[in-house]
């Protein structure tokens, strides 16, 4: 140890004052041979030569670039299994914006970031790797092959499986991505103080509010018509109408007779025709921002990366956790062309089954937005006709164990856009507007007829709103008729027995019902709603899960008795539970049950 102490100080000393650059590059590996020769396991002695070459460096910028690539070659045995110091890094960097098409950025920075993204745990200690790391991306996507040289490395990051054995990958690749899109716009995060915040942007164009913040901020547009319109009419002609919301107001150039029009609907205190609100103009949806040539390179090669991670399966619940948060600035959210190409990533997450995936479309918290908020009609980010919304709301009304909560959040905020696209004949909306008047979501006559207009108008809304007229008069006559107060269906019998039994006979007086050992699944849930008055229900040792409880407590409101006893339920059905008020007595021995879920359901129940 003193003896290798005393050669790293011999070479701080020669390499400290260098006289000819052949001579350098000879002692330096020399350095790096007697390094990785060495007997002794200490991290310090392979990073000792590394900080000697990066001072070296530093204070040498007269290098020529021969200069610079025979260095780097000389220390790469040492980068195999260390990190490269942070004013090494800054080197690298520069090399890599410089001479991106070198042979040494594939040979020898390669193994560098790959080592640096599978290992590496916080870039916050030393963000000069997450740099490095951006810039090594940025040098391959200046290749010829351009993004396919990035989507070859990123697949040999994830490996052939799967199932990617690097769990550290994806984060270390999702911050390099923020931190690069970032950057895009930080000239525009640093130019205004002010700034709107995303939910002002999209309130902005949708309410009107009596508050004015200090500093307005005016939306500009790119329109060729509305720049044409501004350079010809006169000063007289033009007022700009105020269209504010929590924090601050934006001023939008309008004609009179919009303006008047605008004018009559504040004056007025009653409540505006649903029918006039089903159009959400997306003028005011982004602002104009032009970045710079390079900039947009930068944030279109690093919006392809969150798009290619979106497309393996084992990485998008995590990556859609990641991004559920909204890690963005709001100058990229009212960009049209970032939010546009990060429509992708969203609509895989619409398209992904599993409950961990696309419930990270919500938001994380109660008054935030979401990604599910952002890209629904009149939302900062849509740019359709609401196709991914109607995608979105499908695949999360399919897992949504609150329900008739969703439902209540799609009655207050986005009601119009529902019966627009419903009198456009998209189905889901049409099932949502059913549940609506089924649940008793809408409370207000007028719009109940509304939504039955609208149903009415096309024939898929007419076929369902006919179905619901059906099931309610079931359920009356069901509780008219009465019948039995206890039932117990035979073993192994089956979903397609208890519909029949069901169907039957009349059960409105239906208190205890046992399906102990029999083959019933999730599927005849349908039909146990139809008991309005079942108290008590056995299902012990059969095939019902979690889609069966959503349904169940969304309906069976006097259920106080309810064994799950080895069935398939898990944590994501038993939360549904926490809406039973009325639920007593609960079976859940042999389930899946965690114990987070089991201390969420004693505070409910």
């Amino acid at each position: 140890s003193i003896f290798l102490q005393k050669k790293i100080y011999k070479y701080k000393k020669v390499l400290s004052n260098p006289s000819r650059w052949e001579v350098v590059l000879k002692e330096i590996r020399t350095l790096v041979d007697m390094a990785l020769t060495s007997p002794l396991q200490d991290d310090s002695i392979h990073q000792a030569p590394l900080e000697i070459v990066s001072k070296l460096l530093s204070e040498n910028n007269n290098l020529t670039t021969q200069d610079h690539e025979s260095i780097i070659v000389a220390i790469a045995p040492l980068l195999e299994n260390n990190h490269p110091p942070p004013d090494l890094c800054e080197f690298f960097c520069k090399h890599c914006r410089e001479r991106p098409r070198s042979m040494v950025v594939i040979e020898v920075f390669t193994p560098v970031v790959q080592r640096i993204l599978k290992h590496n745990m916080d870039f916050g200690k030393c963000p000069r790797l997450r740099l490095f790391t951006q810039e090594y991306i940025l040098a391959l996507n200046e290749l010829n092959a351009g993004m396919e040289v990035v989507k070859k490395f990123i697949h040999s990051m994830h490996g052939p499986t799967g199932q990617c054995p690097h769990p550290r990958v994806l984060p270390n690749l999702v911050a390099v991505c923020l931190a690069a899109i970032y950057s895009c716009y930080e000239e525009f995060i640093n130019s205004r103080d002010n700034s709107p915040s995303l939910k002002e942007i999209r309130n902005g164009c949708q309410q009107q509010c009596d508050r004015k913040p200090n500093l307005p901020l005016r939306l500009l547009h790119t329109s060729p018509d509305l720049i044409s319109q501004e350079a010809t009419l006169t000063e007289s002609r033009l007022k700009p109408v105020i269209v504010t919301a929590s924090e601050i107001h934006v001023e939008v150039e309008r004609n009179n007779t919009a303006n008047q029009k605008m004018t009559a609907n504040v004056g007025n205190d009653s409540e505006p025709n649903l029918i006039d609100c089903l159009m959400v103009s997306p003028t005011c949806s982004t602002m104009s921002i032009e970045l710079s040539a390079q900039a947009d390179r930068i944030l279109g090669c690093y919006v392809e990366i969150l798009k290619m991670l979106s497309d393996y399966d084992d990485w998008r619940p995590a990556l859609a956790s990641l991004l559920q948060p909204i890690p963005f600035p709001k100058e990229a959210l009212a960009h049209e062309k970032f939010t546009k190409e990060l429509k992708y990533v969203i609509q895989r997450f619409a398209e992904d089954p599993r409950q961990e995936v696309h419930s990270c479309l919500l938001s994380v918290r109660a008054g935030k937005d979401g990604w599910f908020q952002l890209y629904s009609p009149g939302g900062v980010a849509c740019d359709d006709d609401g196709e991914l919304f109607a995608s979105m709301v499908h695949i999360l009304m399919g897992s949504c164990y609150k329900t008739k909560k969703f439902l209540l959040s799609l009655a207050e905020n986005k009601l119009g856009p529902c019966m627009l696209l419903a009198l456009r004949g998209n189905q889901t909306m049409v099932e949502i507007l059913c549940l609506m008047l089924e649940y008793n979501i809408i409370d207000n006559n007028d719009t109940q007829l509304q939504i039955i207009s609208t149903l009415e108008s096309t024939d898929v809304g007419k076929r369902m709103y006919e179905q619901l007229c059906d099931r309610q008069r079931e359920l009356k006559e069901l509780q008219r008729k009465g019948g039995p107060t206890r039932l117990t269906l035979p073993s192994k019998s089956t979903d397609a027995d208890l519909a029949r039994l069901l169907s039957s006979g009349s059960f409105g007086n239906l208190e205890n019902l046992s399906l102990a050992f029999t083959n019933v699944t999730s599927a005849c849930a349908e039909h146990l709603i139809k008991l309005p008055s079942l108290k008590q229900l056995n299902l012990w040792s059969t095939q019902f899960g979690d889609a069966g409880l959503r349904l169940l407590s969304e309906h069976l409101t006097m259920l106080q008795v309810l064994n799950l006893c080895e069935t398939p339920v898990t944590d994501a059905g038993l939360l549904a539970l926490s809406s039973m008020k009325s639920l007593c007595s609960l079976n859940m021995n042999s389930t899946k049950l965690s114990a987070d879920t089991y201390e969420d359901l004693k505070v409910f129940l």
